[in-house]
């Protein structure tokens, strides 16, 4: 049973799908995902019971989950949020462990691993790299480069715009930017990552008080993205990564 968004997709993937029992509300990925009703972020541990299931992978462990489902002789896997490309190679490794998997699982991590380099060396040579700015909402909050976005990013050769708003990682990795910071930063592309969350499109970014003049949106790289594969670190990070390269080898 996975209460994560990512661990959904991380155990359908390595084909474990059959042997999920149910999935929380926001496991909208693969289609053939049992969802329910089941909250992810106030996991319910009578109601997870209620589907008697043998492992219960969760992303992290509000009100004492874990050890209410332990307890009860449920065990239990608690994969919290990525911090580095390797932490998602590992969790995959972990899930194939714990479900007999471990070919299928080795096989997934191979694949994106080649995946991912092959993309990164298709990336065009630049005689100066292109900036970016990552939208994580309409409030301005993004991400560095010392994030796990972030190091995505990086394999397409892109400079973060943001850097310098968290230079000691206050902001672990997350500040949040004003308008006059990313008017002056002015990055080559803008990328969104609030288009469902947020109803944010290129149009609505180019309406936005002074935008109509960044560099993004004159040259129309303002990059609309599926909120869900930017913000989740399974194998659909190869998708996203294959969008960045191509936004980015559209600029001549």
């Amino acid at each position: 049973m996975s209460i994560s968004t990512v661990a959904t997709e991380m155990l359908f993937a390595i084909d474990a799908g059959d042997r999920v029992v149910a999935v929380d509300s926001m496991s909208n990925y693969p289609a053939e995902a049992p969802t329910t009703d089941l909250s992810g972020y106030q996991p319910n541990v009578e109601a997870i019971l209620g589907f008697a299931p043998d492992l219960v992978v969760l992303s992290y462990d509000p009100g004492d989950v874990v050890a209410g489902l332990e307890a009860a002789g449920v065990a239990t896997l608690l994969q919290g949020a990525a911090y580095t490309l390797a932490d998602t190679y590992d969790q995959i490794t972990a899930l194939g462990a714990i479900t007999g998997n471990v070919d299928e699982a080795a096989a997934l991590v191979a694949g994106m691993q080649s995946e991912m380099a092959e993309l990164a060396a298709s990336v065009q040579e630049r005689d100066e790299p292109l900036s970016y700015y990552h939208e994580l909402d309409d409030t301005l909050y993004t991400v560095t480069s010392s994030t796990f976005i972030g190091e995505v990013y990086a394999l397409a050769g892109l400079v973060n715009a943001a850097d310098a708003a968290d230079p000691d990682g206050a902001s672990w990795g997350y500040p949040q930017l004003s308008a006059e910071y990313l008017l002056d930063a002015d990055p080559d592309l803008i990328f969104l990552a609030d288009t469902r969350c947020c109803s944010q499109t290129a149009v609505t970014v180019a309406e936005r008080p002074g935008w109509e003049t960044l560099t993004a949106v004159t040259n129309g790289t303002v990059i609309e993205l599926d909120d869900d594969v930017a913000s989740r670190w399974g194998p659909r990070i190869v998708h996203l990564l294959r969008v960045i390269v191509d936004s980015v080898n559209a600029i001549s």
